[in-house]
């Protein structure tokens, strides 16, 4: 499960970078950031119990 919202934050973060260049998804790229920040911070934080 941890590998999949590594993935999935990666390629969010990824889209960001590319709308954020392209400017033509407006709003919605800095949503797919702020979902893709809190996976990454939900990786860290189940990380660290294991």
């Amino acid at each position: 499960m941890r590998n999949i919202l590594y993935i999935v934050a990666v390629i969010l973060i990824i889209s960001w970078a590319i709308g954020f260049v392209g400017y033509s998804a407006g709003g919605i790229i800095h949503v797919l950031l702020v979902i893709a920040i809190i996976a990454i911070i939900l990786q860290v934080i189940q990380g660290k119990k294991v």
